[in-house]
């Protein structure tokens, strides 16, 4: 296994641990908005 292959499987790493965090900061503000607020346009309501 050389460099490239590390590097590889470390760009995967922090793929997934984005997609991750990503999943649960959608799931934190859906808890914490309703979709009501989610979806509006209006600006500086909240």
């Amino acid at each position: 296994m050389d460099a490239w292959d590390l590097l590889s499987y470390a760009a995967w790493a922090v793929s997934v641990l984005l997609f991750v965090w990503m999943l649960v900061d959608a799931w934190g503000v859906g808890r914490k908005f309703d979709e009501d607020f989610l979806l509006s346009s209006r600006e500086g309501e909240e």
